[in-house]
Parts: C-alpha cells; sequence; structure tokens
C-alpha cells in the first residue's frame, strides 16, 4: 500500500509549539483523507525545532467510488430550504432530486450523490494546500514580496521546503505536484543547520528517517528527550552525581535542539547558600540547564547539566565555559535578591500591597488580604485549625509578592513567603500556609494537610470565586482569565480529600459582605452610610442569596466534571443536587456514592424502573386531570383496598420514615437499604392494582399513592434526574 511522506522546513518553530502543531498537521490531514473517503493503516508526525513531518502509512492509490442517499426538505417547503439542500448535495435544480413518500410526514425530497473514485496522489495535492494555508499557528507571519498579496500564505516562521511524497514502497514515489506561497512541494530538504547544512535527495519515509540522522537531526521528539535523559544520568553518574529530573524542562530542552549534546558545567559552591529551589530557577528559567545532587543526598551540588545543538571541535569547553559565565552572573543575582530580602521582615512589606491593585473592582492586594484573613478566620474551627495562627498565615500569605526574589522568580511566591517566614520565627503552621495556601493547582498537585494552610487554602480561594461572582466576572465558554474553574476545583478537592464539612451556600453570602464596599453594581445595597475614611453598606439579603446561590451551581458543574473523571455518573450528581439545601459536598459525594452503589444492585434497578413507571402515570394523570396528586394518601382507603395496595401503603410508610431517619444521621446507604424494600411491593402493585379504577376516589387514592413513593425516594435524590 503507498505512503504519504511529507516535510515542512522552516526557520524556526518554538518549543512549546511543536506538539500541538504536529498534532494538529496529523489530525487535518488524516481528517480531510478520511472525509473524502480514503482509510489508512496508521499515521505519525514529528517535530524539531525547525521542521514538522508527518507519515501516513496504508492509502489507497485510488479511492473507491462513493453512492450517498440524502434526504431533503419536505415538498412544498420554504424556498430557502430547497435551495439550500441543493447546494448541500451539489445539485443545479429539483429535477436533479428524487421524490420519496414517507406513511407519517409525506412526499420528500431525495438526491442520490454519486462520486467516483479518484486518484489519491490528486486528493492531497488538493487538500494539502488549504491545510498549510489555515494552519491554525498560535501566532505567525508574512514575509517577502509577496506577504503585501491577498490571501499571502501565513506561518510560524517562514517558510522554506517542502517535501510530499506518494507512492508504495517497491516503486520510486511520486511528488504530489502542489505549492504554497511560491514553495513547490519536492524531494529535497536539509540537514542540522551549522552540522550538515548540505541538501539531501529524500523520498520514501525510511529512507527519509535515514538521512537526516546521517545530516545530525533526530526527527523524532521522543528519541531526542530519551538521549537527553540517558547522557545527563551517565554524565552526573561519573562525578558521583544525580540528576534532578525535571519533565517540563526535558520536553523544552528537546524542542531547542535536533542533535543533542549533554555537557556538564559548574558555578562556585558559594552560591549554594542561596535556596535550593531559587538555584533551580535560575538555572532552569534563564539557561535551560538540569540541576545536580550529591549522590544519595537531597543537597545541589554546584554543577549543572546543560544541552547543546552543536558537536564542537573542543569537545564543548568553549561551550560549557560561556554558559559557566551566564550562570554565574545569574547566581549572583539571586544572591543579592536573597541578601536583600532577608534583610526586610514580611510584617514592613504589608504596606506595600495596598498600591498594587488586585482587581479594579475588587480593590487592593491589602483590601484582598483583609477579607482573607476574615474568612480564614472564620474556617479556621471548621477545619481544626488555630484561629489566630489562621489569621496571622493570612495576613503573611502575599507578602513574598512584594521581594525581590518573587519578582525575579515569579514561579517561586509561596515557597520564598515560607522560608522568609521560617527566618523570622513564624510558628511551622504559618510556615506551611504561605507555601501550601495556593494548593492544590491542578488535578495531580498534592491537597495540604495542615490545618491551618487549609483554612488560608479554602479561604483564598473561596474569597476569589467570591469576588468575581460578586462583580458578574464568571467563566463563559472557554474563556476563564482568572481562573475560576481551578479555584473551584481546589475547593473541592480540599473538601473532599479532607473530609471537610462546609456549606458553600453560607459560607459565599457570608464572604460577599466583605467585597461590599468594594463593587457598585446597582441595586446591591439597601443604604449608603458615609464615615470618615471609607464607606459602610449593607448588602441585601437578596443579592447575597442570588450570588451564593449561583455559585453554589458552578461548584455542582465542577464537581460533575471531577467525580466523572473518577468514574461516577453526571446524572446521580444532578440527581442529588435537585434536592433542595445540597450545599455540603462532602455529604453530597457521599450520597452519589451511595445511590451509585444502590443502582447497581437489581433491587436498585427494579425500583428505579418502578418509580418512572409511576412517574410517568402521574404526568400523564396530572397533565389530563389539570391538578397535582402531591397529598398523602388516606391510609384507611388503601387498607381497604387491594392486598398489595395496601401491603405498598404500609411499605411506603415505614421506607421513608427509615429513610428519613437514616438521612437525619447521614446515614446513606441505610437509606437505600430502605428504599431496597419497595421493590417487591412495587411490582406486585402494579402487577395486581388498576391505578385509573372506576371509582374516582380510589383511582385520587392510588394516584396519591404513587406520588408517596416518588416523595420516598426524594429523602435520598431526586430520582426523575437519573437515566435508564
Amino acid at each position: 500500500m503507498p505512503d504519504l511522506l511529507l516535510e515542512l522546513r522552516s526557520e524556526e518553530i518554538p518549543a512549546r509549539m511543536q506538539r500541538r502543531a504536529a498534532e494538529d498537521l496529523r489530525q487535518r490531514v488524516t481528517d480531510a483523507l478520511v472525509e473524502r473517503g480514503f482509510l489508512y493503516e496508521g499515521a505519525r508526525a514529528f517535530s524539531t525545532p525547525r521542521r514538522l513531518a508527518l507519515h501516513i502509512a496504508g492509502l489507497p492509490a485510488r479511492g473507491e467510488a462513493v453512492r450517498e442517499e440524502r434526504r431533503g426538505p419536505r415538498v412544498g417547503a420554504p424556498e430557502a430550504a430547497v435551495q439550500g439542500f441543493l447546494k448541500g448535495a451539489g445539485l443545479t435544480s429539483l429535477d436533479q432530486a428524487k421524490t420519496i413518500t414517507d406513511p407519517k410526514k409525506g412526499e420528500f425530497y431525495l438526491a442520490v450523490i454519486e462520486r467516483p473514485g479518484r486518484e489519491t496522489l490528486d486528493v492531497l495535492a488538493e487538500i494539502l494546500p488549504e491545510i498549510l494555508k489555515s494552519f491554525p499557528w498560535p501566532k505567525s507571519m508574512r514575509w517577502g514580496a509577496a506577504s503585501a498579496e491577498p490571501g499571502a500564505l501565513r506561518w510560524v516562521r517562514p517558510l522554506q521546503s517542502i517535501v510530499a511524497t506518494f507512492g508504495p514502497e517497491t516503486e520510486t514515489p511520486e511528488v504530489v505536484p502542489f505549492a504554497v506561497g511560491g514553495i513547490a512541494a519536492g524531494t529535497v530538504t536539509y540537514g542540522h543547520r551549522f552540522l550538515a547544512p548540505e541538501a539531501i535527495e529524500v523520498r520514501r519515509f525510511d529512507d527519509y528517517i535515514q538521512a537526516l540522522e546521517r545530516a545530525k537531526v533526530i526527527l523524532d521528539p521522543e528519541r531526542r528527550k530519551d538521549v537527553i535523559l540517558h547522557d545527563a544520568r551517565d554524565l552526573a553518574f561519573a562525578q558521583n552525581l544525580d540528576l534532578v529530573e525535571d519533565e517540563g524542562l526535558l520536553e523544552e530542552v528537546a524542542g531547542l535542539v535536533e542533535w543533542p549534546v549533554v555537557l556538564m558545567g559548574s558555578f562556585d559552591a558559594s552560591f549554594l547558600d542561596i535556596p535550593a529551589e531559587a538555584i533551580r530557577a535560575t538555572i532552569r528559567a534563564n539557561q535551560k540547564c538540569f540541576v545536580l545532587r550529591k549522590s544519595g543526598s537531597e543537597d545541589l551540588a554546584p554543577a549543572f547539566i546543560l544541552v547543546s545543538n552543536l558537536l564542537a571541535s573542543d569537545g564543548g569547553l568553549a561551550i560549557t565555559a560561556g554558559n559557566e559565565r551566564v550562570v554565574r552572573a545569574r547566581l549572583s543575582d539571586a544572591k543579592f535578591f536573597w541578601d536583600t530580602d532577608r534583610a526586610v521582615a514580611l510584617d514592613d512589606r504589608l504596606p506595600k500591597l495596598d498600591s498594587i491593585v488586585f482587581h479594579e473592582k475588587l480593590g487592593t492586594q491589602g483590601e484582598r488580604i483583609a477579607r482573607i484573613a476574615a474568612l480564614a478566620t472564620e474556617l479556621a474551627p471548621r477545619v481544626g485549625a488555630d484561629p489566630d495562627l489562621a489569621e496571622r498565615a493570612a495576613r503573611l500569605a502575599k507578602a513574598d509578592l512584594v521581594t525581590e526574589m518573587v519578582g525575579e522568580f515569579p514561579e517561586l511566591q509561596g515557597l520564598m513567603g515560607r522560608k522568609y517566614a521560617a527566618l523570622q520565627g513564624e510558628h511551622p503552621s504559618v510556615c506551611a500556609a504561605l507555601e501550601e495556601h495556593y494548593k492544590p493547582v491542578g488535578p495531580s498537585d498534592r491537597v495540604p494537610t495542615d490545618p491551618v494552610s487549609i483554612a488560608v487554602a479554602l479561604a483564598d480561594k473561596l474569597d476569589t470565586l467570591v469576588g468575581f461572582w460578586a462583580i458578574d466576572e464568571k467563566p463563559t465558554g472557554s474563556k476563564d482569565p482568572f481562573a475560576l474553574r481551578r479555584a473551584a476545583l481546589g475547593v473541592i478537592r480540599l473538601i473532599l480529600d479532607r473530609e471537610l464539612r462546609l456549606c458553600i451556600q453560607d459560607v459565599s453570602a457570608n464572604q460577599v459582605k466583605y467585597v461590599q464596599y468594594l463593587t457598585d453594581a446597582p441595586g446591591m445595597y439597601d443604604e449608603v452610610v458615609l464615615s470618615p475614611g471609607h464607606k459602610q453598606r449593607s448588602v441585601k439579603g437578596s443579592v447575597c442569596e442570588q450570588i451564593s446561590a449561583s455559585l453554589l451551581a458552578f461548584f455542582a458543574d465542577r464537581l460533575k466534571v471531577y467525580l466523572r473523571d473518577q468514574g461516577a455518573r453526571h446524572d446521580l450528581i444532578d440527581a442529588v443536587f435537585a434536592l433542595p439545601g445540597q450545599d455540603d459536598l462532602l455529604m453530597v459525594v457521599r450520597r452519589v456514592e451511595a445511590l451509585g452503589a444502590f443502582l447497581d444492585t437489581e433491587d436498585g434497578k427494579n425500583l428505579l424502573a418502578g418509580y418512572k413507571r409511576a412517574a410517568n402515570i402521574l404526568r400523564i394523570e396530572e397533565k389530563k386531570d389539570g391538578r397535582a396528586y402531591d397529598a398523602e394518601p388516606d391510609a384507611a382507603l388503601a387498607a381497604a383496598g387491594e392486598p398489595a395496595e395496601r401491603a405498598l401503603a404500609e411499605a411506603l410508610a415505614k421506607a421513608r420514615e427509615t429513610a428519613s431517619a437514616a438521612v437525619a444521621r447521614e446515614d446513606f446507604s441505610g437509606a437505600m437499604q430502605a428504599l431496597s424494600t419497595l421493590r417487591a411491593p412495587v411490582d406486585a402493585f402494579f402487577q395486581d392494582v388498576t391505578v385509573n379504577a372506576p371509582d374516582p376516589k380510589l383511582r385520587e387514592n392510588r394516584l396519591f399513592l404513587l406520588n408517596a413513593l416518588r416523595a420516598a425516594t426524594r429523602e435520598v435524590a431526586e430520582f426523575a434526574k437519573i437515566e435508564g
């Protein structure tokens, strides 16, 4: 079967864009082929700092003929619908369409579309230029004289050559005949910019890979990563050192080189007085180098690993020396920042936060800290933390933002706060909270265990959410500029991992009060009383309720996403949240778990089926009668009825009472067990009893009985939300 080889070589492709670009190329080309009926055996895309490559194996030499029947609008439909149908089907008039008759819906137009098989080479020549012209680079440019022309090609950096060949392994493949941006596809590429800049003739993918290797280019980024990692480990081992591995840096460095050459440099041991994290950030951020540890120790060594893109004639001595000079200068700066920061207490830095705007509608960082401190103090007893320590930690939580070290390396925020707090003798829990209150940052980040850290972390995230909800800056679609989804997930993980009892609506409603004089939403306040220096206003209770209810709905949505990733069913979460007052996320999850376990049993499945049947009967009869059958059934009337009717009434009364008591003591498994006793009497009722009895009173009471079943299940969840 023929293969496609495609290479797009440009001046440069930034490392951060390479993976996505390779995947976009693979997906867009294969999607376009499949859409036209061309299937394939496999496709792989590759990237280097100067090229994207795609190999598609097992394409047919020619596509098969396609016959498709496309149903159109009803005969007599509006002209716009008819014209849309004709355009979509590739017809010029209704004379080219057929008319078919649907016994229920009348006559419809039908288009029979027949496409003859096409040569794959022709199809590739058609789709590849369009894909390249519309390629979704995050940033792109035009260049040269052609850049002024309409529709000029845009690429991440100037495109220099295109290789595009198609054909079987046993024959000489053909060049795919197309050109973009004045560059025609061919069979010539080039190797390493400095080590092998000569032209290379390539035809097939296997030849292409080997030719690039000879020309000092490793095409596969995973292979480049493997070379870097193993050579770095070996070089470190030879010096009795351990590599501090860093997957993110490894990915980035592999995107900076086509022929990785691993070298080791060193720096003065006196710089080891700087915190290890600062050394690592300095060497990583500025030089893209790896740090090393002393073998079997957590202590850093005065050495680092660098990755060059050159095989130097001096063995890399000059390259290493140049990197050492830069590292020395950077570490000198870091040491100056460290020494300068230690001379100023964190408390003395707090006034600077009053002049830093957090958000124009939410005030300064200083005002935000006051809100976080108040909320952390309130939350402390609920999470087992000392309120005074929580308040102190919250006051100092953002102080390191105005230090020299964090100003230079923002990724060290929190961590440097912890170190500076320890230096000035703060309580260990306060020190820990300064670093950990940002956590968890993502789904794989660890959750704090110290109660003070938990109190401040919750306060920080909840204040952010409540504040932006109060000023109506909520996430929309894929846009979330203030990372509010991440903040909500952080709260959810803190609550669930630490099994915290926290009512989201109560906390958020109370926190609105702390942002009251920072927002000016119309109709938000009951009164305005000015006092010297600031405003005192009373937020309307209805406004607090609206904000907290909206925020709870957001938490419910985030919880669904989180639990779905854990394997839970979204409909069960909806069923629990549909009950009033469900803002204790830990209890919501426990209800969902118990409900899921119950519905996996035969009793649970059958009871759900019985509930659905009862709900459908009630819906139909309530609509027909124009009334709701939501009263309690007459026990005496039920007792005088059919045996199955009497048995269901008795079972419902007992099950509802038992389930309610179990829910009250938060025994959700017990509540489900109580509901499971309803399976047999419900089955018997539907088998032996006619709901729509001739006697109006009897019929009404039996509908009340079905409503009692609906009410009994609502003790644990809204079964109407459950699928199946």
